[in-house]
């Protein structure tokens, strides 16, 4: 009996093991496809920095990290890349989360409205950028026609030509696009906290303010660090939008690092030095993740 038990075992075992292979078979072809499409170009572009620009000597050195550094084009758009980021994510995660907060309440419509707020962010970049550079044209702009309207300003603003004006213009686009993005994603968190927990709350006593302090935004907290770890790797990789806006002016004040790194790469042609820019953003994106990473890791569900 106990031998007979035994083989039963060894069956199971075998068919685990056999269910286990059958499993990485499947999984195999999205590996490769994965290593090639995203592990290879980051090797091949790491291997490319490692190769000096327009010299003879093929060794492999950190010659084009070192030049960065006194790349005062590059240091600026390394900075324009962080403001651009650490202005914006806030701003998003604030406006998206008084959409989600009013989205979550029953009302009219609420549907038709939920898909509405959407729109900004359904459009395409490029267009969005290509609509409001119109928007804040100095002469014939809405915006300046508004803000003279209305008393806050008695002369047009050259925006797009002046410097902070323009950086504020950029960030204040990726804000209108992005911010019903993160709502959406703050919604999908709202929709999962049980609404009993509200009405205990309502019960003992405590008010709208309270309930959302100490129980939306605590429950709140796993979406909102997911939200803000997407939000942070679009940021910081931004092109489209200083591309199609301000491509970058005025005097390289809106250039971010991907747009000046595909300057080297495919205007100046400088393939060795524009890897080391890309390898330098990537792991400038690699450390922000993890760093959220490690947020989600420490949160006591």
């Amino acid at each position: 009996m106990a031998l007979k038990k035994r083989s039963y075992l060894q069956l199971d075992y075998i068919k685990l093991h056999r269910n286990t292979r059958i499993g990485y078979l499947f999984v195999l072809p999205s590996l490769l496809v994965v290593i090639f499409v995203l592990v290879y170009p980051v090797i091949q572009a790491f291997l490319y920095s490692l190769k000096p620009e327009y010299s003879e000597n093929s060794e492999w050195s950190f010659e084009n990290y070192a030049n960065l550094i006194s790349d005062d084009r590059f240091v600026e758009s390394f900075n324009n890349t962080l403001i651009f980021t650490f202005f914006t994510i806030p701003a998003e995660l604030i406006f998206g989360l008084v959409i989600a907060v009013l989205l979550n309440k029953e009302f009219k419509f609420r549907g038709i409205v939920r898909v509405a707020i959407l729109f900004p962010w359904a459009l395409p970049t490029a267009l969005n950028a290509i609509m409001w550079r119109w928007m804040f044209n100095t002469e014939f702009g809405i915006i300046n026609y508004g803000l003279i309207s209305i008393g806050l300003i008695e002369n047009q603003l050259n925006w797009l030509g002046k410097e902070p004006l323009a950086m504020i213009a950029m960030m204040s686009v990726s804000t209108w696009k992005t911010s019903s993005f993160m709502a959406l994603l703050l919604l999908a968190g709202l929709q999962t906290i049980p609404k009993d927990l509200y009405e205990s709350a309502k019960t003992d006593g405590a008010s709208d303010l309270k309930s959302f302090f100490y129980i939306t935004l605590p429950l709140l907290t796993p979406a909102i660090i997911v939200s803000l770890l997407l939000r942070t790797m679009d940021a910081l990789r931004v092109f489209e939008l200083p591309f199609n806006f301000t491509d970058g002016g005025p005097l390289n004040t809106t250039e971010t690092i991907s747009l000046y790194s595909y300057r080297v790469l495919f205007e100046f042609v400088e393939f060795n030095y524009g890897s080391s820019m890309v390898i330098v953003q990537f792991i400038l994106i690699m450390i922000m993740s993890l760093i959220y990473i490690k947020s989600i890791k420490n949160i006591d569900y």
